[in-house]
């Protein structure tokens, strides 16, 4: 008897599949979207007895410190046959003994909790066609001999190796740094994205530093369609709503198991790479 469904590695033949998939759940993401994803994690798709993906999920993993869980959507004709969680378990399996991150959709958030993730957070996602903003003093593009002080500065906010990401987004993005007493003290990066272009990650000191990271992209891209993702924490909401960015919507950040942060970071995330890989 043929199998009705197989769970596979995900591969470049389910590309398709997988942009299908997202376009069903009004997600904006692109072919390209979906392989820097690919480039970085290890994926899952759910294969149906016709060759059609009907799910998918991806483990991105950031040296031993942590992973994401991400990419996680079951076609609506396969809901309520627990694909969802069998997906979540690959996922798991991937992931080793890493502890997980992720963010989480109003709908996927039951799961989630029945699965051990607890909540820590909120993340909005801003966006729209950007009003006229100054162009910021003090910020500029990103030198060749900047890159290791980038990395350097990312390792600090978030207490992981995220080399892969950061080389990702150099294929990809433009970058822009800030300098004092002629060193880099915070970066942000702009590239395509979805509908347009998104903005982060942002590492900063500070939220004055972070809106003008934004400032500099955002100056000479006027009436372009622009995406933030934000902690709520973080204050950059209002400022974002001003110059034509909108609330939009976000997620549910979660932890599994609930980790205790060292201590306060100098530096701090104010916008994501991406709701999928932070």
């Amino acid at each position: 008897m043929q199998k009705l469904i197989d769970l596979v590695t995900f591969g470049p033949e389910h590309l398709e599949g997988a942009v299908a998939l997202s376009r069903a759940e009004s997600w904006p993401h692109r072919p390209e979207d979906w392989e820097m994803v690919q480039q970085l994690s290890a994926g899952v798709a759910v294969v149906d007895g016709d060759g059609r993906v009907t799910g998918t999920t991806f483990m991105t993993p950031f040296g031993e410190a942590y992973a994401t869980i991400n990419m996680v959507i079951v076609d609506k004709s396969m809901r309520g046959l627990g694909m969802g969680r069998k997906l979540m378990e690959r996922a798991f399996q991937l992931a080793g003994q890493r502890p997980l991150r992720l963010i989480a959709t109003k709908e996927g958030l039951p799961l989630y909790e029945k699965l051990g993730f607890v909540a820590t957070g909120t993340i909005r996602q801003h966006q729209g066609q950007v009003a006229a903003v100054d162009r910021p003093d003090r910020v500029e593009d990103m030198q060749a001999g900047d890159i290791d002080a980038v990395r350097a500065l990312d390792r600090q906010a978030y207490a992981a190796d995220r080399t892969a990401l950061i080389d990702a987004l150099l294929e990809r993005g433009q970058f822009a740094v800030m300098r004092k007493g002629g060193k880099v003290e915070a970066w942000a990066v702009i590239r395509p994205f979805g509908r347009g272009e998104v903005i982060g990650p942002i590492i900063a000191p500070d939220l004055e530093t972070a809106r003008a990271l934004i400032a500099y992209f955002a100056s000479s891209r006027e009436g372009a369609f622009l995406r933030v993702d934000t902690g709520s924490e973080t204050g950059l909401a209002p400022w974002l709503s001003e110059i034509g960015l909108a609330h939009v919507g976000g997620g549910v950040t979660m932890q599994r198991p609930l980790l205790e942060d060292a201590g306060q970071a100098r530096l701090k995330a104010y916008a994501l790479a991406s709701q999928a890989l932070g």
